[in-house]
């Protein structure tokens, strides 16, 4: 990736008849619902940023660009994104382009996370060009004369019945968009639509799969220097000597920086920074020290801290009566997003003013971390999103981009390009947490729950910056800054107690979160948060329950379940994969079943799978999965089938193989064969995902809500094929082999 072109604000106002890209910087995260009697708020990120050219810019010439403050991870929303306003402005799909997250272009949307961006953003887009389309129209109804009913818009023209027809870069004033957006829109009718669900192919995939330029890995700006930082050894470790002189004499150096315990090296080739950082490495002495639990006893661990209790759900029927009861526990350990691409960050400090590129999942909250650690305004610190190979949660990419920044705020005007090493990533990435549920249920006797209890134990699911404490480089500075109290997500979105208020209609139920802020190792968001272990946790229960009663596990579900689009999602999932309640699986093969509402607000999913067990080594492997998922609307049929495949091999590699391992000083998982995850030889023989889509209805975040179904559906498909119940994350071939053999 060449040298990008740098344009700020101003810059891109610059020309005749180009529309003002401004924005309100209030809060992202402002409550989503008006007060009681107020009056009502544009939907989706409008709230925040209600300005129509925050999200859309027209130039005179007629060319079209749309603004988003969330970044592209590889879910393909840039393409849905784009597809939405090329329907709703009526123009073609390849006039447009998009402009992702960007400190001095988009709008404030916080964090890409929690599956929000079709719903925030693109909800935000959809109405803005709705409302755009609407002046435009009404303009050039003055011009023409003409009512504005008798004029339509095509190919980026508002047309009149006798042929006349305006230009959108015609209609344009300086002031036009510059509008706040209204609570309502004049919204196309789907059955209209012709670039909304349609399968467009992604507009980020051809350069990702021909060895372009795609991600800030590739980015290569003139006079740039490559950077690599020595980490401790361990949590806590102190620089206690470091002789430099002959790393500094060695081919290609440019500048050694050391900040307190912040050790890096800037040489001229890649490769020579690499060398240097070795050398420098065996130069450093540390004091290191024992702070970590034992890793055998993971239970031992999560209950033996103390913790926050809260009961976040309750309801009592005492006329039910319950007739047997069983209880189980289930865990999770700490594990790794293994982004395939250790993590990357380009900074350029220059006039004052800091420049970073990266692959951060939050623009405006890294950096008002990085302005922070610096002594800076946040004014004079951009940062611009770019693609980073691995991602779906907090990963090194914060961590990378303020390496960036207080290495080049040593080396005025000399971009500094920053890499990890795998073993880094690895050792240093914020982690999944470890967690720990507990459920205990019981059947009346017709065979349906007649109480249910659940409680969950769990650390915070989010330490994403937004000030300096939650950077590496500023915790080990020479004045560092303290790494900030941890904190619970307050439901209904929810961190660890994600997903665990049960779906499903029980007379009695009582669920309780258990946080705690003792952190062990450093953890942070992992896709889709305590969601996937809670749905993991509860959806193997709910077979358990149903093996109790002596029902069908599709059976059981749906007599639980009141909501009439999950419960299409159930049937979906089941005729597809052709379920029987009196199925008998092939040999060392079983079938797995289960359903989720992400956040029990977002999207549908329901899983089956078949699995095979190899009784001799323990080994399991998905042999086929069929997925039914309603997320609402659907704006590309192929972008929706890509998250849901990709989450249920995501979940296959977690559920099967991952886990974080470490002693009682270090991370000792920091490769591939000590960190394994899932290889080509072990993907599924196929997936199929059925889409029920909802013409006209509110996007449903569907990035995050796979992994949990598919975990539950795989773990209750080995159930199925050994007649052996795990509950234990991972599930590994020793795990099953231990249980064959019990």
């Amino acid at each position: 990736m060449n040298a990008p072109v740098i344009l700020d604000r101003r810059q891109m106002l610059a020309g005749s008849g180009a529309l003002i890209v401004s924005f309100s910087l209030r809060g992202a995260h402002a409550e989503d619902q008006a007060a009681p009697g107020a009056a009502p708020r544009p939907p989706g990120s409008l709230k925040t940023s209600p300005y129509l050219d925050s999200w859309l810019r027209i130039d005179a010439d007629g060319a079209i660009t749309v603004f988003t403050g969330k970044a592209e991870l590889g879910q393909g929303f840039k393409t849905a994104f784009q597809q939405i306003a090329a329907e709703e402005l009526g123009v073609a799909f390849a006039s447009l382009k998009v402009v992702t997250a960007d400190t001095a272009l988009t709008a404030n949307e916080g964090y890409t996370s929690g599956s929000h961006s079709m719903q925030d953003s693109g909800t935000a887009i959809q109405n803005a060009a709705a409302q755009a389309r609407a002046l435009l129209v009404g303009e050039a109804a003055k011009r023409l004369e003409l009512p504005a009913e008798n004029l339509r818009t095509e190919a980026g023209a508002v047309i009149a019945p006798d042929g006349r027809r305006l230009g959108y870069g015609e209609l344009v004033a300086a002031d036009t968009l510059h509008v706040q957006a209204q609570p309502t829109s004049n919204l196309k009718d789907p059955a209209a639509f012709t670039v909304m669900g349609q399968p467009i192919p992604r507009v980020d995939i051809p350069a990702k799969v021909t060895g372009g330029a795609a991600y800030v890995q590739d980015m290569r700006l003139p006079g740039m220097v490559h950077a690599r930082v020595v980490r401790p050894p361990s949590y806590g470790a102190q620089l206690t000597g470091c002789d430099t002189a002959a790393i500094q004499k060695m081919p290609g150096i440019v500048k050694v920086i050391r900040d307190g315990n912040f050790l890096a090296v800037t040489a001229v080739k890649e490769f020579q920074a690499v060398k240097a950082m070795k050398a420098l490495a065996a130069a450093a002495t540390w004091q290191e020290r024992s702070r970590l639990p034992k890793q055998d006893d993971l239970v031992a661990v999560l209950t033996g801290l103390p913790s926050q209790d809260t009961t976040i759900f309750q309801r009592n029927d005492p006329s039910v009566n319950a007739a047997k009861t069983i209880e189980a526990s289930y865990t999770r350990p700490y594990q790794s997003h293994g982004s395939i691409g250790p993590s990357c960050a380009v900074a350029q400090f220059k006039d004052g003013r800091m420049t970073v590129w990266t692959h951060t999942q939050g623009v405006y909250p890294d950096r008002a971390g990085i302005a922070q650690m610096l002594h800076m305004e946040p004014a004079d610190v951009r940062c611009i999103h770019v693609e980073g190979s691995g991602c779906y949660g907090h990963n090194g990419a914060d961590d990378a981009a303020a390496d960036a920044a207080l290495i080049a705020r040593a080396m005025p005007d000399i971009p500094v390009r920053v890499q990890w090493m795998r073993e880094q990533e690895h050792a240093w990435e914020p982690f999944g947490p470890a967690m720990l549920t507990r459920l205990k249920a019981s059947l009346d006797g017709e065979g349906r729950i007649a109480d249910w209890n659940f409680e969950v134990w769990s650390n915070t699911h989010s330490m994403r910056p937004g000030g300096a404490g939650c950077l590496l480089a500023a915790q080990h500075m020479a004045q560092p800054f303290a790494v900030p109290p941890a904190k619970p997500i307050p439901l209904p979105e929810g961190g660890g107690d994600r997903n665990a208020i049960p779906i499903y209609s029980f007379p009695n139920a009582h669920v309780v979160h258990h946080f705690i802020p003792d952190m062990p190792l450093r953890v942070s968001a992992m896709r889709s948060l305590g969601a996937y272990h809670n749905v993991f946790s509860i959806e193997s229960f709910m077979d358990e329950l149903a093996g109790l009663a002596g029902a069908d596990p599709v059976a059981f579900r749906l007599k639980h379940l009141e909501d009439p689009r999950g419960r299409e999602v159930i049937e979906t999932a089941a005729r597809g994969f052709g379920w029987r309640a009196t199925q008998t699986p092939p040999q060392d093969r079983g079938y797995g079943f289960a359903f989720a509402r992400y956040k029990n607000l977002a999207a549908y999913c329901a899983i089956a799978s078949e699995v095979e067990v190899d009784r001799e080594t323990g080994r399991a492997r998905l042999v086929r999965a069929v997925a039914a998922v309603d997320s609402g609307q659907v704006v590309n049929p192929n972008g929706l089938t890509n998250q849901i495949e990709g989450a249920i091999v995501q979940s296959m590699s977690w559920t099967l193989y991952e886990s974080v391992s470490f002693d009682d000083a270090r991370i000792t998982s920091i490769d591939w064969q000590t960190y394994p995850i899932l290889r080509f030889d072990a993907v599924p023989d196929s997936i199929e995902v059925h889409i029920i889509d909802r013409p006209g209805k509110p996007f449903l975040g569907s990035g995050e809500t796979g992994q949990g179904p598919a975990a539950a559906s795989i773990a209750n498909a080995i159930a199925n094929a050994t007649g052996k119940r795990l509950r234990h994350l991972p599930l590994t071939r020793k795990r099953i082999k231990d249980a064959i053999d019990a």
